[in-house]
Formats: C-alpha cells, sequence, structure tokens
C-alpha cells in the first residue's frame, strides 16, 4: 500500500488492487493504517484525491473531477 496524505494532513493508505470501476478511473480503497484492518474511505485514481462522497445506494462520486461509480444496490422504487 502507498501512503498518501489528506487535505487535512493525515497519512492514509491506498491499496493497489483493492478498489472498483469509475466512469473516469478507479476508485481505490484507503485504510487508516498500513496494516489495512480500518478502511478510511475511497481513493480516485483519476484525480488522485480522497475528496469522495458516498451514498446509501453505493453510489461514489468524486467532488473534484466528478468521477462517478454506479449503485451497488438498486431499487426499483428510484425509478
Amino acid at each position: 500500500m502507498r501512503p498518501t496524505s489528506t487535505e487535512d494532513g493525515k497519512t492514509v493508505y491506498v491499496s493497489s488492487s483493492d478498489g472498483d470501476r469509475g466512469s473516469k478511473g478507479p476508485f481505490l480503497v484507503a485504510y487508516e493504517s498500513r496494516s489495512g484492518d480500518r478502511r478510511y474511505g475511497w481513493f480516485c485514481t483519476n484525480c488522485e484525491r480522497i475528496d469522495n462522497a458516498m451514498d446509501s445506494m453505493g453510489r461514489i462520486k468524486c467532488n473534484v473531477c466528478g468521477n462517478f461509480r454506479k449503485p451497488t444496490e438498486w431499487d426499483a422504487a428510484h425509478e
């Protein structure tokens, strides 16, 4: 895992193998420690930032570049 810094200066560790596809590039899982025992959030590989939002259906959107992952859960009531 490679270390990277958040906007507030905290060091998090980005997995090179654990992630999911996005519209502009993969989202990789970021962990609080090198051991990978606690997830911190998602790392956008398109703009290399951790400023992302996830909703209750599993959609992820990067607040910087707009990279987007489709929902992992779908409910027909939302159509």
